[in-house]
């Protein structure tokens, strides 16, 4: 038998330690330490604040969320969107079925495995409420971290590609999600891009709102 806290606590122990073979590294705190490994603590982070109540499983979810992204490389897959969003499948699989190894390693049943797979494969979006959170703690922290160095990536999109490829970032958010966004310091110019989404979906994320499940 495994004692709950227990169980969890190896069960982050093995992400991290999963995700500290990545190859590829990042300064954060003046500190260079593996990409995925930063990522996955700052997944933890903004959950706790974002979701104080939220439950063990959708902890693991998001600390697991990436676990080992970095063994399947996007350059495997062909250009263009049909290319990516194969790409994001191959990796949801993926992630689901180290975190199951780990899980029931550890301890876990067969329905606490199966939620946490559902969670991080982004199932149920708009209908389960960790689904939502999970959603939204991704996309905060996408735009905290990571917005500039995609922005850098992709400098030939003019400004209107950039608003649109935010509003629908922002479509698969909930109310909850949008305020979080909106209390970043992020720069200036980002925050200008952001609510210029935000102005442009006005009208079709006031029909999400009416039905969000925060």
């Amino acid at each position: 038998m495994f004692a709950p806290l227990q169980r969890y606590t190896a069960v982050i122990a093995a992400i991290d330690a999963a995700n500290s073979d990545d190859p590829r590294t990042i300064v954060a705190a003046a500190v260079t330490r593996p990409y995925e490994v930063v990522y996955s603590e700052r997944m933890t982070r903004r959950l706790d604040a974002m979701y104080p109540e939220a439950s063990e499983l959708l902890r693991i979810a998001a600390r697991g969320q990436h676990i080992r992204r970095f063994d399947i490389p996007r350059s495997r897959f062909p250009q263009g969107r049909d290319g990516y969003n194969e790409w994001r499948r191959t990796c949801r699989e993926h992630h689901a079925k180290l975190l199951h190894e780990i899980m029931s390693r550890n301890g876990y049943d067969n329905q606490d495995i199966a939620h946490v797979a559902k969670l991080v494969r982004k199932e149920q979006l708009k209908k389960d409420k960790e689904s939502q959170a999970l959603e939204n703690v991704v996309d905060v922290v996408f735009l905290e971290h990571y917005f500039d160095e995609f922005h850098g990536k992709y400098a030939h999109y003019d400004d209107a590609k950039i608003i649109d490829i935010i509003g629908k970032t922002l479509r698969k958010m909930s109310p909850r999600g949008h305020q979080a966004a909106l209390a970043l310091d992020l720069p200036e110019r980002t925050r200008k891009l952001v609510l210029a989404a935000l102005e442009r979906e006005a009208a079709a994320l006031a029909r999400l709102a009416k039905v969000a499940i925060d």
